[in-house]
């Protein structure tokens, strides 16, 4: 029994050293854990979720500086979420004047100074013309003389198909008149009067197109307009009333006194705006015994006069002969190889097109030009080449036109053509091939100018002359383009045909086709000048483009050398190296950055 009484006392013994040592080791580690999260949060590693937030105070102004930063389309993942429209329509109210101050502005704004004369809009323009009139002679022993009626038709030259064949002579004589007739009409009128608040209109009766606009939008506001009024009164009772243009609606409402007597009293909405308050039928009203009496109450009254008529407004006409447009596109492209085993170099290549335009029309002077502009260039490295050459062109283009007949224009051209830089026919580099002015090629043409559309251009000039020089004939072989060998420039005369035309086969893609014939009068007119280049603009958005460009260049007079299968050059009997013309071919494909303006 004492060995059972012991072994159970030593037992519980250890529990209890057990335990306690479980028990410290844990709180020493719960200390632990609690001194190293507090350290994460000094540092700022750990942030203390329980953080309050700051008090955020902003003015009217700022306020809506704030929203419209918000109120941004870049910042929703939907632009019509309901939330934004409703943040732009606080914006709109907050940041300009209520509605009753407008609607008061529009209700009384003299609409009448805003009218223009709808001829205003038209340039008009005598015209002469003949008219026949017809003279009637009767014979000497015709009875229906005496008669008024037939009289008066005697005199009268359009009733002269009332008397018959027989009895009268027909004279016929021409008469000249004149009318004005309507050459052209104005796409912009303005007024010089000092109230008139837009720079032009450019239709007639668009100030009674506005008054009418700013009636019907003024009623159906009035209209949609509505709101909840409460009326209360000695105790808890709420009566709510709808106010509403065409809702006509009543409400009952009691008037309690501190006694709790009551009355009823009809509160409905009459009209906008306005409030009716109706007694209860069957109530009287005693009359009080002494009644107030203000005789010297006055309301001032401010008398308009509207007899004065508005003053006439000159009005000026401003035409717009010139439009200027410029559009700039630059395609950089790059590649980079580093221990490729399939083969391969790296690269980069730049190209840089810009093209201005200058278009001038004038419908009174029957006068209309068209310019452009252009220069492109461009470059290449590859490999351990030095960088070349691959784009470059200076061009311009201008066409002066007077209306003759039709869709048919009396026409003068003039073209230009050179380059900016030096060129090579690399590899050879040592030896320049072309220059600036070097060559310089100039064709100008008197003749006529079609336009079936506003798209399309074809222009004939049998009157023409294209002229190629080469300055520099040290360094540059004038051979090469037609030039004798002891001469600087090749004068031709002869007729040129050149076609412009545009055109969208789908909405975002444009095609503009420019070809130009040339044939020589003297020197085998057969053998005719192709210069043709195409340009398709495809619009991914509004700064970048996929444009492909191809340029076909065929001169009779330009020739290069012939080479056989071994890319060998092939002699003649004599000796000499053979030469051909071929046709010039360029094409470039690439995505480009584009700048309009």
């Amino acid at each position: 029994m004492r060995v059972k009484v012991l072994r159970l006392f030593f037992s519980v013994i250890c529990i209890n050293i057990y335990i306690s040592a479980f028990s410290q080791d844990n709180t020493e580690r719960a200390r632990s854990v609690t001194a190293i999260i507090d350290s994460l949060k000094t540092s700022g590693i750990i942030l203390n979720e329980n953080r309050k937030p700051p008090e955020i105070v902003l003015s009217t102004g700022q306020s809506v500086t704030f929203l419209q930063q918000i109120y941004k389309p870049q910042y929703w993942n939907n632009p019509l979420d309901p939330l934004r429209q409703a943040l732009g329509q606080l914006i709109f109210e907050a940041s300009h004047q209520p509605y009753d101050s407008s609607k008061y502005i529009l209700q009384n704004y003299p609409y009448d100074s805003l009218s223009i004369p709808w001829d205003k809009f038209y340039i008009w323009e005598p015209l002469k013309l003949k008219i026949p009139s017809l003279v009637v002679s009767l014979q000497a022993d015709t009875v229906a003389v005496s008669d008024s009626s037939v009289a008066a038709n005697v005199t009268d030259s359009l009733n002269r198909a009332a008397l018959p064949v027989p009895e009268q002579l027909q004279l016929a004589e021409m008469k000249d008149t004149t009318i004005m007739v309507v050459i052209d009409t104005l796409a912009e009128v303005t007024s010089s009067g000092s109230g008139f608040p837009f720079r032009y209109f450019n239709f007639p009766y668009q100030g009674d197109s506005i008054q009418v606009a700013v009636r019907s939008l003024v009623k159906y506001l009035e209209d949609r307009d509505s709101s909840v009024i409460n009326f209360t009164g000695v105790g808890k009772m709420v009566t709510p009333l709808w106010l509403n243009t065409k809702s006509n609606s009543m409400a009952r409402f009691w008037l309690r006194n501190e006694f709790s007597d009551s009355v009823t009293v009809w509160i409905g909405n009459t009209s906008r705006d306005t409030i009716g308050l109706y007694l209860e039928q069957g109530i009287n009203f005693r009359r009080p015994v002494k009644q107030g009496n203000y005789s010297d109450a006055k309301i001032n009254i401010q008398s308009i006069d509207n007899s004065k008529l508005l003053n006439i407004q000159k009005i000026i006409v401003k035409p717009q002969y010139w439009k200027y447009k410029t559009e700039a596109s630059f395609v950089l492209s790059q590649a980079t190889l580093t221990n490729w085993v399939k083969g391969g170099e790296s690269s980069i290549s730049t190209a840089l097109d810009i093209t201005g335009y200058a278009d001038y029309n004038n419908k009174l002077l029957k006068l209309s030009s068209s310019n452009f502009a252009r220069i492109k260039l461009g470059f290449l490295a590859s490999g351990d080449n030095p960088i070349r050459k691959n784009l470059d062109l200076i061009e311009t283009n201008s066409k002066l036109n007077h209306k003759a007949f039709g869709k048919f224009d009396f026409s003068a051209i003039m073209l230009f053509k050179t380059q900016l830089v030096r060129g090579y026919n690399y590899p050879n580099d040592s030896v320049p091939v072309s220059k600036l002015m070097n060559p310089a090629i100039i064709t100008i043409g008197l003749g006529l100018d079609y336009k079936p559309n506003k798209f399309t251009s074809l222009n004939f000039s049998p009157f023409s002359y294209k002229g190629t020089f080469v300055l520099d004939t040290a360094k540059i072989d004038q051979t090469k383009y037609g030039i004798q060998i002891n001469k600087r420039s090749k004068n031709e005369p002869g007729a040129s045909f050149m076609i412009t035309n545009e055109f969208r086969p789908v909405k975002n893609v444009g095609v503009t086709n420019r070809l130009q014939l040339f044939t020589n009068y003297i020197d085998n007119p057969l053998n005719i000048d192709v210069d043709w280049e195409m340009i398709v603009v495809a619009n991914i958005n509004w700064f970048t483009d996929v444009r492909f460009n191809t340029h076909l260049i065929f001169d009779d007079d330009t020739k290069t050398p012939e080479l056989d299968k071994n890319n060998k050059p092939v002699l003649r009997p004599d000796g000499t190296q053979k030469k051909t013309a071929r046709i010039q071919f360029k094409e470039m494909l690439g995505f480009s950055v584009v700048f309009r303006f």
